[in-house]
């Protein structure tokens, strides 16, 4: 398995795609004005106090308040707001936190008795801003880094549950206990397993490095103020997923090129010369045929190269996903119930790619197709797990339900990743819309693989317009360095005698095909 990161830079922002052996499964997109990012820390003023959410409104200065639960305020929330007065009131005068810690909070306290309106309070974003809603806040500050995580009024150091074996644990815990400044608490990532002292004593540096910084801006801030800002998500997704399995880092700009190279010097040194600055005459994500699979993996209907497809339906409330056989077909050697699951499980796996590309959140609810047996039910659901572990969002796969349904729950932060598909029709005037042009011929290559299951060895014709036609025909039709055109390699894959015929009655996207017999085969 090779990872690849695919890095498009232009002036409205950054798009980034996570290739795993070249199929795309994550899509990021960054804009160059993005504030009010996950893990922006701002100095915020309570607005509305809200005694029946048990909640209060936050000033950041986003176009609407903020959102923070009493819940969120953290158990060390007095000593947050005692450290946040003193500095900006110039009483504290270092970034230091040794000083007397105040009680904790109760868990079950009421938010009129803890805040009170304009009052001036240290913040981080926990969700971004989605539809109508402003940002979620958090009153539990925390500064990630590639292998730990400052927590500031805690003295615990937590150790990730990934990290199973005890003496490795013993041995992180007692390095970070010796090496933490007084005050904060310290969450040892997985990924910190094995590393020398000298990488983690780096990473601690950095991080008090960056509360110092926090410290600096609070000093002179006026609330609302973003005083330490989130890395960027090129670099903070770096630091997140980089691991032994990334091969390639690709980037189309000069000046991301350095910064990602000088940042890999500072987390993962011998990485640095997996990044690479791509020159091409296409666009980057053309040449590494990221745009054909964004074309193919968005939008409501999602068809699998068997012929299995996906509908996903967006509700107010959830996420519906219906599973399809499609042009599968049943296989004569195995039974209704085999076939099914067999549909189920490679269906499960696209299921889990969708909800990391889209990025998507709440409630999701999967709709397979039936299963009898309960050892099958058990079956796709430990599979369904198992697809869903690479997901770095937090999720929960409920078992199949008596309908055959699966129900998911996963953690959203941002806000959904939409990306429209169709495109304008040619034929309306531009009034209508149909599928992506781009799509058009692997629709014709995926019906040509449903139909040679019938009829191997015998003639078929393609009726379809003479642009197409042209297209399927003509030499280097398959790639550049393809000699053959593409009908030619659609015979040879799929046991069939297949000719095209151009068809000036036919609209650009339409295409029909004929049997031996002339008649036209209704798929």
């Amino acid at each position: 398995m090779s990872v690849e990161l695919v890095i498009d830079s232009s002036q409205d922002g950054v798009t980034i795609a996570i290739l795993n052996s070249g199929k795309l499964v994550e899509l990021h997109k960054e804009k160059s004005n993005n504030n009010f990012a996950v893990g922006d820390i701002y100095l915020g003023k309570v607005k509305k106090i809200m005694p029946g959410l048990n909640a209060t409104f936050v000033n950041v200065g986003y176009e609407k308040d903020a959102f923070l639960h009493y819940l969120d305020l953290g158990a060390k929330f007095k000593s947050f707001a005692k450290y946040t007065r003193g500095v900006t009131g110039g009483k504290f005068n270092r970034s230091s936190l040794d000083f007397k810690l105040e009680p904790e909070i109760e868990k079950t306290g009421k938010i009129e008795a803890t805040l009170k309106s304009n009052q001036n309070i240290l913040v981080q974003i926990a969700k971004e801003p989605i539809s109508t809603k402003g940002p979620r806040l958090s009153s539990e500050i925390s500064l990630a880094g590639r292998y730990l995580v400052l927590v500031p009024f805690s003295d615990k150091v937590s150790i990730s549950q990934k990290i199973k074996n005890s003496a490795e644990k013993d041995r992180l815990k007692r390095l970070i206990e010796s090496i933490k400044p007084k005050g904060f608490g310290v969450i040892i990532r997985t990924v910190a397993k094995d590393k020398k002292v000298a990488d983690l004593h780096a990473d601690m540096t950095s991080l008090t490095e960056r509360w110092e910084l926090c410290y600096k801006e609070l000093k002179n801030a006026h609330a609302p103020k973003k005083v330490l800002g989130e890395i960027n998500r090129t670099s903070s997704l770096l630091r997140d997923v980089l691991n032994k399995d990334f091969s390639n880092i690709h980037v189309n700009d000069e000046v991301l090129f350095d910064e990602l190279k000088t940042y890999l010097q500072e987390i993962a040194p011998d990485k640095e010369k997996i990044v690479k600055l791509f020159k091409g005459n296409v666009s980057i994500f053309e040449n590494f045929g990221i745009e054909k699979q964004i074309k193919t993996s968005f939008g409501k209907n999602v068809t699998l190269k068997t012929g299995v497809y996906l509908i996903i339906e967006h509700t107010e409330a959830l996420h519906v996903i219906d599973v399809n056989s499609g042009q599968r077909g049943k296989k004569k050697d195995k039974t209704q119930e085999e076939n099914a699951l067999e549909v189920n499980l490679e269906a499960a796996e696209e299921v889990a790619r969708q909800l990391r590309l889209r990025d998507m959140g709440g409630i999701v609810v999967v709709d397979f197709i039936d299963l009898k047996e309960a050892s099958n039910r058990k079956l796709l659901f430990e599979k369904m797990k198992e697809f869903m572990r690479d997901d770095r969002a937090k999720h929960n796969v409920l078992p199949p339900s008596k309908f055959g349904l699966i129900q998911i729950t996963r953690q959203r932060v941002r806000p959904e990743m939409e990306i429209k598909t169709a495109e304008k029709c040619p034929s309306c005037n531009g009034d209508g819309e149909v599928h992506s042009t781009i799509l058009l011929v692997d629709q014709i290559e995926n019906n040509l693989r449903y139909l040679s299951q019938q009829l191997k060895g015998k003639n078929i014709r393609v009726n379809t317009h003479p642009y197409v036609e042209a297209f399927i025909n003509k030499k280097n039709g398959g790639s550049f360095f393809n000699p053959n055109s593409l009908r030619k390699d659609w015979q040879k894959k799929y046991n069939l005698n297949i000719s095209v015929f151009p068809t000036t009655s036919h609209a650009l996207l339409e295409y029909h095909f004929i049997d031996e017999k002339g008649e036209k085969i209704h798929l």
